[in-house]
């Protein structure tokens, strides 16, 4: 699935449009205001602390936060993702500032952000994420613990050290000597993050509903002030023409390292920006991300702030995540969030300046915390990538930030050429025969360890070499072929069996004389066509299944994770697709859908029992689709060979009853309808070849069990309102194509291609047959 939506027409069925246009209803306007005064509660005390971590002036977060929400959310590509200061650039930040100071860094940002504009224009944001997300998700998380180790002093009443090592070995004695007033307001403030969400709600009121980074600074800066303690507070300038410190030109001999620092906040900001981009599109339903124009929104709000003397900024998951969850639908809640800080920020700066600084570094310090997270190492263990993740984080701790991402990116590639180059080697023999197994990726640089165990081999002995391989080159093959060809010329025998792509029979096509292969069947064939040529042994089914699932595993599971993962929080069908339980006729592969496309109902003959009958299996599936999963379309799929069809045309069900089939008579009770349809009573079918007889039942049947839906009320109800669509299908096993009803004429018709796909089939009304079968017999209203 495409995270991307570049390039896509504006305002398309099911997309949020940028910006909130004449027809936008009142609800969605309603909600993006909500939105944005969540996020402006939130944003104002943490873009304060993140300008206090940074060194920076603290008018530089107000400016960060306010050119952010405008800027990025008028010309950035994702519908709810919010800008600001970033805690991801804290250490840069600070760096730039002690080396060259601070408006020299705000040249810096301006150039940054004209980077980023360039790198949008010409369409590359994409590129920007292939560093690896346990690099950045490494980077971030050593970014939040050297802010929480320089934190914690400023909390304890100190002052935070040159590096965190420093940091770290000061800790014991802050902690055993200062218990100041400024200790007690961080206390306050950090038990109120970490307990907020945690406390039980009171009747329709959830704590989650108010920011808990604005009660914790609120309530300390409430109690700090109550109680006259005597604590450090926010100084704000008098006027905004006295904040303004805009950028300066560097000495000469600083612009090598000037041109470094611009490459490292673009990149830093862009990738952090994307990423984050990404993630929330997870968490709403609207229009895609378009990563180039936001990308090109990030740029644009860096070279504003730049120049206005603030803050780089990056989009943040923090209060994205929280316009998210505040019901935002466009960026206009993004837009107003930055216009109500700059409102509150002129007309109340008195407010902002009762703030502790303690409860801002005391609220650095649980973000700080939060931002070593242990659910993206879980992942990335389960990828084999933790190494990357903590390599990285210690990195940027101990050495810096640019040296961490450096090695957590040279480690990254690292693990990524030895997967190039894992190849797994099994030899056995079985029944006489040498069995060798070949797994991974098959490059020049796995040839010398295949080689050796080819050649060890003994002269003349059959072989079965397995290809279970991603990927072939050309040395590799030159080096299976050319131990083949000396293989058999010794009189020996070779069959090449490959599971997934035929690497090595498409090489001999074209560099060598045509070989003897025995491919495999795709993913989509049968077991039976899995088995090697001549091997006629009976397999366990528990032990075919669990090959299967084994193959599923190292092929499927992880790409599928990503999906089934989004699916896993709900299903929305687009069909209700009731067929048979033959095991010939495969659903999703008919229809070429996925995962979470069809609501299956499979029995025996594809019957639909009517709405009054004993039986409440089908009946069930059909209301929990009808009335629960609300699928606008249902579709009745029969197929040629049918048994249980056959068994009606042969009468199976008037036959004196037998234990054993006791319960198929009296489903196939249930069919008597179809024979009515098709004619049999009245001898339209006597005659035909069986077959062609099989095909008239099969296809009376479809429409039969169209009309015994009609019946269901609920079913009924919505076909008339125009929300429900019926469809008939017949899938001819023998041609392996698909045929759709024509509701006017009663025929199927063979579907052509995926161009002449034909529009909706038009439902039954109520009050008509469905439609006459295509042997002439009069269609009945279903009961």
């Amino acid at each position: 699935m495409r995270n991307d939506a570049q390039g896509a027409p504006p305002g398309r069925k099911g997309e949020s449009s940028p910006l909130p246009g004449p027809h936008t209803d009142r609800k969605g306007i309603g909600a993006d205001v909500g939105a944005s005064l969540v996020v402006f509660l939130v944003a104002v005390p943490l873009s304060l602390g993140i300008a206090v971590a940074s060194g920076a002036p603290l008018v530089a977060g107000i400016i960060a936060a306010v050119v952010g929400g405008i800027v990025a959310g008028l010309v950035g590509g994702s519908v709810v993702q919010v800008s600001g200061p970033a805690a991801g650039l804290t250490i840069i930040v600070a760096d730039l500032i002690m080396t060259y100071g601070w408006r020299v860094t705000c040249l810096i940002t301006l150039l940054a952000g004209l980077v980023q504009l360039a790198l949008g224009a010409f369409r590359i944001a994409r590129a920007a994420l292939a560093v690896s997300p346990a690099v950045v998700h490494g980077m971030l998380a050593g970014v939040g613990v050297t802010i929480a180790l320089a934190q914690l002093h400023v909390v304890l009443g100190g002052e935070p050290q040159s590096s965190a090592l420093a940091n770290i070995a000061d800790l014991p004695d802050q902690i055993a000597h200062n218990h100041t007033a400024a200790v007690a307001v961080g206390v306050i403030t950090i038990a109120i993050m970490f307990g907020w969400n945690r406390l039980p709600g009171i009747g329709r009121f959830r704590p989650g509903m108010i920011p808990a980074a604005l009660v914790a600074v609120g309530t300390a800066t409430a109690i700090a002030t109550l109680g006259r303690w005597e604590v450090e507070t926010v100084v704000l300038p008098a006027s905004l023409a006295d904040a303004w410190n805009g950028p300066m030109l560097p000495e000469s001999g600083q612009w090598h390292g000037i041109a470094l620092a611009v490459a490292a906040v673009a990149m830093v900001a862009s990738v952090e920006s994307l990423l984050a981009a990404i993630a929330v599109d997870r968490l709403h339903s609207g229009r895609r991300v378009q990563l180039n124009r936001e990308l090109c929104g990030q740029g644009a709000a860096n070279t504003v702030s730049g120049a206005l003397g603030g803050l780089p900024i990056a989009g943040v998951i923090v209060r994205s995540t929280a316009n998210v969850r505040a019901g935002a639908r466009s960026p206009l809640s993004t837009i107003l969030h930055g216009v109500w800080i700059l409102l509150f920020v002129a007309f109340f700066a008195h407010v902002v300046e009762l703030i502790p600084m303690a409860a801002l570094a005391a609220l650095l310090v649980f973000i700080g915390v939060q931002m070593v997270s242990l659910a993206h190492l879980r992942d990335l263990n389960r990828h084999h990538e933790a190494g990357v993740y903590l390599a990285t984080l210690f990195g940027v701790v101990l050495l810096g930030l640019l040296e961490g991402v450096f090695i957590g990116f040279a480690l990254a590639m690292i693990v990524s050429l030895r997967r190039l180059t894992r190849l797994t080697v099994v030899t056995e023999e079985r029944d006489g025969r040498v069995h060798v197994s070949v797994d991974g990726s098959l490059t020049f640089l796995g040839v010398p360890r295949l080689a050796h165990v080819l050649r060890t081999i003994p002269s003349g002995a059959r072989v079965d070499l397995d290809l279970h391989v991603d990927f072939m080159d050309h040395a590799a093959f030159e080096a299976i072929h050319a131990w083949r060809v000396d293989h058999e010329r010794t009189g020996g025998s070779v069959d090449i069996d490959e599971v997934h792509e035929q690497w090595y029979a498409r090489s001999s096509e074209r560099s060598a004389p045509a070989a003897k292969t025995v491919p495999k069947g795709r993913w989509w064939a049968p077991w039976e066509m899995r088995k090697k040529a001549g091997d006629r042994r009976e397999v366990n089914p528990v032990g075919l299944l669990t090959a299967g699932a084994r193959e599923y595993h190292s092929g499927t599971a992880d790409r599928m994770r990503s999906l089934m993962s989004r699916l896993a929080n709900g299903q929305h069908p687009t069909s209700l697709f009731i067929t048979c339980a033959d095991s010939r006729v495969v659903p999703n592969l008919i229809t070429a859908s996925g995962p979470g496309d069809l609501f299956t109902l499979r029995n025996v003959g594809n019957l639909v029992p009517p709405h009054h009958d004993s039986d409440g299996s089908a009946g069930a599936a059909i209301e929990y689709a009808v009335n629960v999963l609300r699928v606008p379309s249902i579709v009745i799929c029969g197929h040629s060979h049918c048994g249980a069809l056959q068994a009606l045309l042969d009468k199976a069900h008037e036959e004196p009853e037998a234990v054993e089939t006791a319960h198929l008579r009296r489903w196939l009770l249930r069919g008597e309808g179809s024979l009515h349809r098709a004619g049999v009573e009245q001898g339209v079918l006597d005659g035909l070849p069986k077959s062609e007889a099989l095909r008239r039942l099969s296809q009376a049947n479809v429409i039969e069990q169209l009309g015994n839906l009609m019946g269901y009320p609920t079913v009924r109800e919505r076909v008339a309102s125009g929300e429900l669509t019926l469809s008939g299908m017949y899938y001819d096993l023998e041609t392996a194509r698909v045929h759709l009803l024509d509701a006017e004429s009663g025929e199927f018709t063979p579907v052509q291609s995926v161009q002449d796909v034909p529009g909706p089939v038009p439902s039954p009304r109520p009050d008509q047959p469905v439609a006459e079968s295509s042997s002439g017999a009069s269609s009945r209203p279903s009961s």
